[in-house]
């Protein structure tokens, strides 16, 4: 298993940890191409815990990041001291985020994220476990945020500004799920006009880079 990219995303690259927050890590690897040509394809995915790790292979990576997944894209585009492993074949990854995004997908997913934070905070209002509840109502937070500037820009910001205020809204968002209403209300209103976004992604460059990392792979064996 070769490691191309790999680095600390979560609570701790949003700036939103605290003592004791997990620390996860993500990461995309390479099987050996000559791997894919027998009667069974490699594992697509290794996830480990102690530490919390999670591996997606190139191909799989690159599916999730087309489908516009928020935690499969925050990857390539951490700040440069949360990477822990980054190669050339990383770099190149970095280099291409851009093709990975389209409009359509991104509001998808990070409306669609966000929309079930609610739904979970609204499942568990009045029940125990508040810390829980904080935690989705931060993520709705900055789901709605960072795909709203996404959508806008074409960038993706993954430090948050004012972690404070994100928590704040948290607080009082798990103690009453329907203020969040609004914010949703508005982030639909924003992925609904134009933005910097195209309508589609660009497939071939991703699969340009996965057929230079098959390659690369194939070289090695």
């Amino acid at each position: 298993m070769h490691v191309l990219l790999s680095g600390t995303v979560g609570s701790t690259a949003y700036g939103l940890a605290h003592e004791g927050s997990d620390i996860d890590r993500l990461g995309v690897f390479a099987a050996p191409t000559v791997a894919f040509h027998g009667l069974r394809r490699p594992a697509e995915s290794h996830v480990t815990t102690r530490p919390d790790r999670t591996l997606h292979e190139a191909a799989k990576y690159c599916r999730l990041a087309l489908s516009g997944n928020p935690t499969v894209t925050e990857l390539i585009w951490l700040p440069d001291e949360l990477y822990e492993v980054r190669t050339a074949l990383g770099d190149e990854l970095i280099g291409i985020r851009r093709a990975f995004l389209s409009a359509g997908a991104v509001r998808d997913s990070y409306l669609g994220y966000a929309a079930q934070q609610f739904r979970k905070l609204r499942a568990r209002a009045g029940a125990q476990g508040r810390k829980r509840s904080e935690k989705h109502a931060r993520h709705l937070v900055r789901l709605l945020e960072q795909g709203a500037e996404l959508h806008r820009t074409g960038h993706l910001t993954i430090r948050l500004a004012d972690p404070d205020r994100v928590r704040a809204l948290g607080v009082r968002i798990a103690a009453e799920p329907d203020h969040a209403l609004p914010l949703l209300s508005r982030a639909e209103d924003r992925f609904a006009r134009p933005g910097a976004l195209p309508e589609a992604p660009d497939e071939a460059a991703a699969e340009a880079w996965l057929r230079t990392v098959r390659a690369a792979l194939y070289a090695r064996n």
